[in-house]
């Protein structure tokens, strides 16, 4: 191969890195204030435009994220189905060392999970019948109904698993993925600065004993801190509305591809898997809101998350969008995806897109958190209750962007 082509390979699979740099973390329900585990992708892809979908073409039903323009659904990015299996991903690149052509398929590898897979073990038997190579480099994260809580590191001919509820492997209860793995080669891949800022944020809540959803929806998932330069984007919040300042975003948990982020909040083994629920940022982290939701192939998702054929999106992913070229004011020259108008996102008038959105996302959770933590006791979710539920975030969320935004979700 002659050195134009070696550098054309090169250039590519750095955009791929760049293009698809996901932060991603099993969570043990040891670690958690209530005892129940979480599966989280932070989503970094070229493939901006994200929707939530439904299915019942498996042995079991299942729900997840999906490319907006996935018309039928082919490949899901994180998920759980109706046995209380979750699953999700992160790209890997420091485990293949060979010049084997990757196929890109972790999507479809996913569904099939979600529609074969009851828990870790039968996951771990689908991975062991894969055909060598896989032609895959990533990492997996999973959690089942049974309180299992792993990762697998899947290379081209072989995978090694790492367990959330063993001290040795996780001492503080939790795994944390980026762009590389830990049985790879050290110092290759990518997301290392990244993997610490997400360390940080866990750490101290385990530490505390307030781990729950939002220590990694507002905590780290919309973190601004950066943890090598030990910078923190918050210190420019004292400076007026509508005073542009330009920042480098470069190496923070939130970047220019940030497309969505998700939390499945799974139950303890002696629980119903139907209580299982999926806390989902659809579209940019720093300007959208989480919308629970609950696996019910009978009952409509709310609007916000479904497709829109109108606008070729979800309708809180296509807001997000449209609010995100605020924050990325700076188009001139290739390099303008690392330059963000940090006062567009939080100011000293109280006007950024993180300010004004939170106590939407806050009286959400709340009224989210209230339900859930009712049916958990009594060991049964009610549909019904899901239903209005729905009707009243879709409604909720729409008058606030019009007060808010002068910005009509549902048109």
């Amino acid at each position: 191969m002659n050195k134009i082509l070696l550098f054309i390979l090169a250039f590519f699979l750095l955009g791929m890195m760049q293009g698809n740099a996901c932060t991603t973390a099993v969570v043990s329900g040891k670690a958690t204030k209530d005892g129940r585990p979480l599966l989280w992708k932070h989503r970094d892809t070229w493939a901006v435009k994200n929707k939530i979908m439904q299915f019942d073409d498996g042995k079991y039903s299942y729900i997840g994220l999906v490319n907006s323009g996935d018309k039928t659904g082919k490949s899901i990015w994180i998920g759980y189905n109706s046995a209380g299996f979750a699953i999700m991903n992160s790209a890997s690149y420091n485990l293949n060392n060979d010049t084997i052509e990757q196929t890109g398929l972790e999507g479809q590898l996913m569904k099939k999970a979600l529609q074969t897979c009851a828990n870790i073990d039968e996951f771990e038997a689908l991975l062991k019948a894969l055909p060598q190579p896989t032609r895959l480099e990533a990492n997996f994260g999973v959690i089942d109904a049974l309180g299992g809580a792993a990762e697998f590191e899947l290379a081209n001919f072989h995978y090694v698993k790492f367990d959330a509820n063993d001290p040795k492997q996780a001492p503080n209860g939790y795994l944390i993925r980026t762009n590389f793995s830990v049985s790879g080669t050290y110092g290759k891949g990518g997301g290392y600065t990244r993997y610490r800022t997400a360390d940080d944020v866990f750490y101290q809540a385990v530490s505390n004993n307030d781990f729950d959803v939002m220590t990694i929806l507002q905590g780290a998932s919309r973190n601004l801190t950066h943890s090598l330069t030990k910078e923190n984007l918050w210190n420019y919040r004292n400076i007026p509305a509508g005073t542009p300042k330009y920042v480098c975003l470069k190496d923070f948990i939130p970047r220019s591809g940030s497309a969505s982020s998700i939390v499945v909040q799974g139950v303890t083994k002696d629980k119903s898997p139907s209580l299982t629920t999926m806390w989902a940022v659809v579209g940019f982290p720093l300007t959208s809101v989480c919308v629970p939701l609950w696996l019910n192939t009978k009952q409509a998702l709310p609007h916000l998350v479904r497709y829109d054929p109108e606008i070729k999106d979800s309708p809180i992913c296509h807001a997000a969008l449209q609010f995100k070229k605020d924050v990325y004011s700076y188009r001139l020259g290739s390099h303008s995806k690392y330059y963000i108008n940090v006062n567009a996102l939080l100011n000293a008038d109280g006007k950024g897109y993180l300010q004004k959105l939170k106590p939407l996302e806050n009286r959400i959770y709340s009224k989210a958190l209230a339900m859930t933590q009712k049916w958990y006791a009594k060991g049964k979710r009610d549909d019904k209750e899901i239903a209005s539920f729905y009707q009243w975030i879709d409604n909720e969320a729409d008058t606030y962007y019009r007060e808010n935004f002068d910005y009509s979700l549902l048109k």
